[in-house]
């Protein structure tokens, strides 16, 4: 079996995405910079975006789930008057309105895109269709028909108006949501057309802007050497905001080992958690991993 190449960290690198980089290409950066064996994202955000993007290095690969399912704030600015096909700065115009909303007419509409709601996406997404990107066809000119898929939106603000052409919003919401289709769509409800001019993601579950790291911070020194592991926050840092239990010696042993704990054993311990139960299971000052409640047991998901 080959050994695979790089050293083996373990860890959370919070990046600050610069705009006009793919999420891939920084995880490529992060990957060579650092010299590590295994990288992945929690959650991929625009080329034109910046902000917050989290790295997860070697067994932080494992909470990469719990990272996307946490709630996410964003901040845009949508420019009126002018439809791209890509609904944001990137892509052709398509169509354009003399129409400018008022304040009032723009947050009339955000309403009825806050909450549990149905999102088209935009065209040029990752999504596939019949096995290919829906952003592939897109560019070959057949742009799909994406249907409308659930989304949760929690908060949905207009927070600045420099001028009539320009409006800035802040939401906050669950995985899944695209900031281009809202854009587009608070534009439309509001009468008139519009494309996303400016993205940038300020927190992703736990993570928040303070946490962030400079691409250029992370720069080769004088010698080439990778970069310090010290940058790394540690994998359970990931898991901050879910609900904690603490085990016994014994119960931990049995968790670690694939066995379902009784939830009778557990009783006055178990704190108020999420539909699905997901709890971060504590063995001392120790995080163990995930567990989640289910027909009367607490079972294992990931152990870290």
């Amino acid at each position: 079996m080959r050994r695979r190449r790089g050293r083996p960290l373990n860890g959370w690198l919070i990046v600050d995405k610069p705009s006009g980089m793919t999420s891939t290409q920084v995880v490529g950066y992060a990957r060579r910079v650092f010299d590590a064996q295994k990288v992945g994202h929690g959650g991929t955000l625009d080329p034109l975006a910046t902000g917050l993007l989290p790295l997860a290095f070697g067994t932080a690969t494992k909470t990469v789930p719990y990272v996307m399912d946490g709630t996410k704030v964003y901040r845009f600015t949508l420019r009126l008057g002018e439809a791209r096909d890509s609904d944001d700065a990137d892509g052709n115009p398509v169509a354009t309105s003399a129409v400018r909303p008022t304040d009032a007419q723009l947050r009339a509409a955000l309403p009825a895109l806050t909450g549990n709601i149905m999102q088209v996406p935009p065209v040029f997404s990752a999504l596939k269709v019949a096995g290919e990107r829906a952003y592939d066809m897109a560019r070959d000119g057949r742009p799909p028909e994406l249907p409308p898929r659930p989304a949760r939106v929690d908060r949905f603000e207009l927070i600045d108006r420099p001028d009539a052409d320009t409006a800035v919003f802040e939401v906050e919401s669950g995985k899944g949501v695209y900031m281009r289709a809202l854009a587009r769509d608070v534009a439309l409800a509001a009468g008139t057309v519009g494309h996303i001019t400016v993205l940038r993601r300020l927190r992703v579950g736990p993570f928040v802007e303070a946490d962030a790291i400079m691409l250029d911070k992370l720069a080769p020194n004088d010698d080439n050497a990778p970069a310090s592991a010290d940058l790394l926050c540690p994998v359970e840092t990931a898991l901050a905001d879910i609900p904690a239990l603490a085990l016994t010696t014994d119960e931990a042993v049995l968790l670690r080992h694939g066995q379902k704990l009784g939830l009778f054993e557990l009783e006055g311990r178990i704190p108020p958690t999420d539909e699905q139960g997901t709890l971060r299971v504590m063995e001392g000052e120790r995080v163990l991993g995930i567990g989640r409640l289910e027909d009367g047991w607490l079972k294992p998901v990931r152990i870290l």
